[in-house]
């Protein structure tokens, strides 16, 4: 007698490998390049690694007084010190006035479900959320598991060809009392004086919480500090807020991805219940978070000359980002492409938008084998010298067939 399994009604879920992966993956061209890499990729095109990242992990892996015993469920005390340092800076006002903390979490979305499940239970009297970012981000899936209702809005202005902070100001004129905002890629938004009293003044009197993503600090503008400088504006404007750390890509240890949910309250009695009721929360979660990836972060920050070792690194990356942004820009003018191309060097980070069409875009994947989002939002890293002419020519391809397309269109 066969018995009827209880996972009949279970269905084959979607592999979660995106569609341009794919599609690039069963490429025979020999041609094909993929511009959407989410991680940092060096001039031989393979995954950046910090090379002081190497070296600790041989002091590390060498110290006969390490201990591989469960660590809390908190996480480790001088991975967490060590980051919330690097966040704010060792003497800034919250740390200084003990309001400040976090939980070590597992991988790059770990901070994001930690808060989310906080969110559920502490603010059930507004579950919605907004996505604020350059990009659309796989955070609204977490939200929208747990029952948010979630909505999604980019502040890059295609027609303009700039981040837009006015779009941003005016989805917060909108939003509801009490909503959450995940704000991403804050950075980029080039906020005036005056807008960010109106934008502090505006989202206190609605009563915003924000959860900002720092996914990697000091691949933006090359300077740690200058990275999480905004964060300060919500300091001292006296918002509470969550933050998501993740350390995975500004090291180069994306196999090891581990991160920190940060909590602002406005006082320790506050900072103490939050905390207390995350540390629950991660036992269901996930018990004791990993340390390996922890250790090495760690021992990088508290080192004096490691960490000055490992700035220096991401600097020489992001001016050679900015080297090749100028060359692509200079090789577009050369070519003769029409448009103005000064939008690619205003943005900052390793991923910047083109600012091609969608039938631009089409043509650059399906005429040139280079697939690049339908956003045109790519990684620049994966540009090197063996490419940078095979790509400029297509964009330029790209953008004159399309005008000759439309003229024909508009002739008929």
């Amino acid at each position: 007698m066969s018995t009827l399994s209880v996972f009949l009604d279970v269905p084959l879920a979607q592999k979660m490998e995106g569609l341009l992966l794919k599609a690039f993956k069963q490429d025979d061209s020999p041609n094909k390049i993929f511009l959407a890499y989410k991680v940092c990729m060096n001039s031989e095109g393979q995954p950046w690694a910090a090379p002081v990242v190497h070296k600790a992990r041989l002091q590390i892996a060498q110290d006969p007084s390490l201990n591989y015993e469960y660590v809390p469920v908190k996480g480790m005390k001088a991975f967490i010190q060590a980051c919330l340092e690097l966040l704010f800076g060792r003497h800034s006002r919250v740390i200084m006035e003990n309001r400040v903390g976090g939980i070590h979490t597992v991988g790059d979305s770990g901070a994001f479900q930690l808060g989310a499940q906080f969110l559920k239970t502490w603010r059930q009297d507004s579950q919605i959320v907004y996505i604020i970012s350059s990009q659309r981000e796989q955070h609204g899936l977490i939200f929208q598991d747990l029952g948010f209702t979630v909505y999604e809005h980019c502040f890059w202005n295609s027609k303009e060809m700039c981040m837009d902070p006015d779009m941003f100001l005016n989805v917060v004129k909108q939003a509801p009392h009490g909503c959450v905002f995940v704000i991403g890629n804050m950075g980029n938004c080039k906020l005036t004086q005056c807008q960010w009293e109106k934008l502090m003044a505006a989202m206190k009197k609605k009563q915003i919480f924000p959860f900002f993503d720092i996914p990697s600090q000091g691949l933006f503008t090359g300077d740690v500090e200058e990275d999480t400088r905004f964060l300060q504006y919500f300091v001292s404007g006296g918002l509470e807020f969550f933050c998501s750390q993740s350390l995975s890509k500004n090291f180069g240890i994306y196999d090891e991805g581990v991160g920190l949910l940060v909590v602002v309250a406005l006082n320790n009695q506050l900072l103490l219940c939050v905390l207390s009721q995350l540390v629950k929360l991660a036992l269901a979660l996930w018990l004791n978070p990993p340390t390996c990836g922890a250790r090495i972060i760690t021992s990088i920050l508290c080192n004096s000359a490691l960490q000055e070792a490992w700035k220096q690194s991401l600097k020489e990356i992001v001016e050679d980002i900015m080297l090749i942004k100028e060359k692509v820009k200079e090789k577009l003018r050369l070519l003769g492409t029409p448009g103005c191309w000064d939008h690619i060097t205003n943005q900052s980070g390793t991923h910047c938008y083109l600012g091609l069409s969608l039938p631009q875009v089409e043509y650059m994947v399906k005429k040139k084998h280079i697939y690049i989002p339908k956003n045109s939002r790519i990684n620049f890293t994966c540009i090197n010298a063996c490419n940078i002419d095979y790509i400029t020519e297509s964009i330029n391809e790209a953008i004159l067939f399309t005008k000759d397309s439309e003229l024909s269109s508009e002739g008929k």
